[in-house]
């Protein structure tokens, strides 16, 4: 059964894929899912708060983020990825590094799931081990984070 959180980051994935395919801002993005959600449009959900924290946070650092997973995928460029599995690592990434509400191994299981259930059979591995990179290298993440 799904929870509330891993419905919110669900959403969140949507809309930076969206804007990655799209190539535009996620908070663009972001905004048309709020606005279309506001305007009463039958059969449109709503766009919940920590869906919002999520995409405004990887929004405010989108680069920093894709600098790490440059650096740490080892044998792939962001180019290279698969779209699922970039933007699966960039919203993960952002949970384990900047929001601290969520304990470190329940966002790496979050987003392990989420590749199991839109990405190929490699990707869970794929995403588990750079993820868990991160996870290892936080406290050294964190120091230059902000």
């Amino acid at each position: 059964m799904a929870t509330a959180r891993n419905k919110a980051r669900t959403k969140a994935f949507q809309i930076i894929f969206e804007a990655d395919h799209r190539g535009v801002k996620p908070t663009l993005v972001l905004a048309e899912w709020v606005a279309r959600a506001r305007s009463g449009e039958e059969g449109v959900p709503q766009v919940p708060e920590y869906t919002q924290d999520l995409v405004e946070g990887y929004g405010r650092h989108a680069a920093r983020i894709d600098d790490l997973i440059s650096t740490y995928a080892v044998g792939w460029t962001l180019d290279r990825m698969p779209i699922v599995d970039r933007n699966v690592l960039r919203l993960g990434a952002y949970e384990l590094i900047w929001e601290d509400s969520v304990p470190d191994p329940v966002v790496l299981d979050e987003f392990v799931e989420m590749a199991k259930d839109f990405s190929t059979d490699e990707s869970p591995s794929f995403v588990n081990g750079l993820l868990a990179r991160l996870m290892e290298l936080k406290p050294s993440l964190r120091v230059a984070r902000d």
